[in-house]
C-alpha cells in the first residue's frame, strides 16, 4: 500500500504548529492562558495533538488573522461552556459572544476618544476635572488659575466628588478675579509653609496666623457672595444628584481618602489649620446670627 499517505491519528507539537501556520511557542502559550486544552503526553513524554486540537488551532489562527484578541477568544470559548473546550465550538455561539465583546470595546473606545477630545478642547490639566467643575471655571481667562489651584480641585473631587469640587471652585474664581485676595492668599500660604517641624504647635505665631487665615476666609466668602457665586452653588445643588448614581466606586469615603492622601504638614501647621477652621465656623455663625 502507500503508508506515507496514511494520515496520523495524532501529531507532535512541531507538526501541529507547522500545519496551523504558527509556532510551538504559540501553542504552549495557548495552553497557559486556557485557550487550548493541553493534551495528554504520550509514552515518550511529549504532547500529542488530535483532530479536534487541530480544529481549535485553525480557529484561533483564523480569528487572530481577523484581528480578534486572544483574551476575547478565551472569554468567548469559556462562555460557550465546557463542551467547547473538548470539541469544536459552535461558530454562531462564539461569534455572537465575540460580537458582544467587540461592541463593548467599541463603546469604551468612544468614551476614551471623547475624553481625549475634551482634554484637547478644554486643556490640560483643567480637562481632567469633571464637566460640572470646568463649566464653573470656563469663563476665566487663560492663566487665571494656577496649577496648584487645579491640583487642589483634583484632590477635592477625588474625596468629595464633582459636587464638592464645583463648590470649592468658587474660592478659586474669587482668587482669580481679586488680585488683593490672591496676594493675601500667597502671603498666608508662605507663612503657613514656614511652620515647619522647628516650630512648636503652641507657638503664639500659630494662633496669630490662624486668626489671619480666618479673616482671609471671611473676606473670600464676602467676595463670593458679592459676585453671586453662592447663588450659582445653590443651583448646582438643585440640579446635581449628590448620590452620584451610576458612579459608585469612582470615589471613596472622605474619611478613607483623607487618611490616604499624604500631606507633609508639621504639627504646628496642622494646629494652625484646625484652629483657623474652628474660628471660621464661629465667625460664620456670628454673622448669620447678626443677619437674623
Amino acid at each position: 500500500m502507500y503508508p506515507s499517505l496514511t494520515p496520523p491519528r495524532q501529531v507532535k507539537i512541531g507538526d501541529a504548529a507547522a500545519f496551523a501556520g504558527i509556532t510551538p511557542r504559540a501553542i504552549r502559550h495557548y495552553h497557559q492562558i486556557g485557550l487550548l486544552p493541553e493534551p495528554e503526553r504520550g509514552g515518550d513524554g511529549r504532547r500529542r495533538y488530535g483532530y479536534d486540537d487541530m480544529i481549535r488551532l485553525l480557529w484561533i489562527r483564523r480569528m487572530a488573522d481577523a484581528g480578534i484578541s486572544l483574551d476575547d477568544m478565551r472569554a468567548a470559548f469559556s462562555e460557550a461552556g465546557d463542551e467547547a473546550l473538548d470539541h469544536a465550538p459552535d461558530i454562531e455561539s462564539v461569534l455572537s459572544r465575540l460580537e458582544e465583546t467587540l461592541a463593548a470595546q467599541e463603546a469604551a473606545i468612544k468614551r476614551r476618544r471623547a475624553a481625549v477630545q475634551r482634554l484637547q478642547a478644554v486643556g490640560s490639566p483643567l480637562g481632567l476635572l469633571s464637566e460640572l467643575v470646568t463649566d464653573r471655571l470656563s469663563h476665566l481667562p487663560p492663566g487665571a488659575l494656577r496649577p496648584s489651584d487645579l491640583d487642589a480641585l483634583l484632590v477635592t473631587e477625588r474625596i468629595f466628588g464633582p459636587l464638592g469640587a464645583a463648590i470649592q471652585a468658587s474660592t478659586f474664581i474669587a482668587l482669580a478675579t481679586h488680585p488683593d485676595l490672591r496676594a493675601e492668599e500667597d502671603r498666608l500660604e508662605a507663612a503657613e509653609t514656614a511652620l515647619d517641624d522647628g516650630v512648636e504647635p503652641d507657638d503664639p505665631l500659630v494662633e496669630e496666623l490662624a486668626v489671619q487665615r480666618c479673616a482671609h476666609q471671611m473676606a473670600l466668602t464676602q467676595a463670593i457672595e458679592a459676585a453671586g457665586l453662592d447663588a450659582a452653588e445653590e443651583k448646582i445643588f438643585e440640579i446635581y444628584d449628590a448620590d452620584l448614581k451610576g458612579e459608585e466606586g469612582t470615589t471613596m469615603s472622605a474619611a478613607a481618602a483623607i487618611t490616604k492622601m499624604p500631606y507633609d504638614f508639621s504639627p504646628a501647621r496642622m494646629r494652625c489649620a484646625e484652629l483657623a477652621g474652628r474660628l471660621f465656623v464661629e465667625a460664620l455663625a456670628d454673622t448669620h446670627s447678626a443677619d437674623s
